[in-house]
């Protein structure tokens, strides 16, 4: 479950999907501007169980934050996670601190893409390791704003590995258009179902996306032994 909280926003890819994006005046939001979001995590029954905040800077490059606070009775979480990558959406570097409960622990990979390596460094003890990856590789955080990206550009990128301490494969359906509840308003939205592969483990989301220029995140919906949680934008 704690995994699963930490890449809730993580993504994304796919083919082609039939929409257009429309939007008036001068588009604000990635990656257009600097961007700043804020999400509660609720259980089930709509109690919040924490909250969840991303930040986009254009800094040379890209640079993107997450954070992650909150847990449920008995055991606390508070993940940090940061990426920077190229103009391209080539990562560079992606970096992890989390706090479970008692277990505590921090991680950064940096990735040499003259070789196609990623050297992980494990703070904490002081492991280390190295192991190939692809071409032009994506971290969680930058996959999920390249594929906004290509989103506001009536495009979803080819299905691909993702960096998240290991390798995992990615792949999204666009689901069609979906009415949701947005800051108590009704707002129509792409769905899309994203699908996470690894060694040991799947995992599947629905996430919807605002039909802005920013193609904004409204929602995230992941299930859960006790039940779907949701992920929604505080605005």
């Amino acid at each position: 479950m704690k995994t699963r909280l930490a890449i809730l926003m993580i993504a994304l890819s796919m083919k082609s999907v039939p929409f257009a994006v429309v939007a008036a005046n001068a588009p604000t939001g990635f990656p257009f501007t600097d961007e700043s979001l804020r999400y509660t995590v609720n259980w089930p029954t709509g109690v919040a169980l924490g909250e969840v905040r991303m930040q986009a800077k254009n800094v040379k490059g890209w640079k993107f934050d997450m954070s992650l606070s909150g847990g449920i009775p008995g055991l606390e979480i508070k993940d940090t996670y940061s990426a920077t990558a190229n103009a391209n959406f080539c990562s560079d570097t992606f970096n992890r601190e989390f706090q479970h409960g008692s277990r505590k622990g921090s991680e950064k990979e940096t990735i040499d893409r003259t070789h196609l390596l990623v050297s992980r460094v494990t703070l904490n003890g002081g492991g280390k390791s190295e192991f190939p990856v692809p071409d032009c590789v994506k971290d969680a955080l930058t996959l999920l704003y390249y594929a906004r990206r290509e989103l506001g550009q009536g495009r979803v990128p080819a299905a691909q590995q993702m960096l998240f301490g290991g390798l995992y494969q990615v792949a999204l359906t666009y689901a069609g258009p979906q009415t949701i509840q947005s800051a108590g308003r009704p707002a129509i939205t792409d769905e899309v179902v994203c699908d996470i592969t690894g060694a040991r483990s799947s995992l599947r989301f629905e996430m919807y996306f605002a039909r802005d220029a920013a193609r904004t995140p409204l929602l995230v919906k992941a299930p859960f032994a006790l039940g779907k949680f949701s992920m929604e934008l505080v605005r």
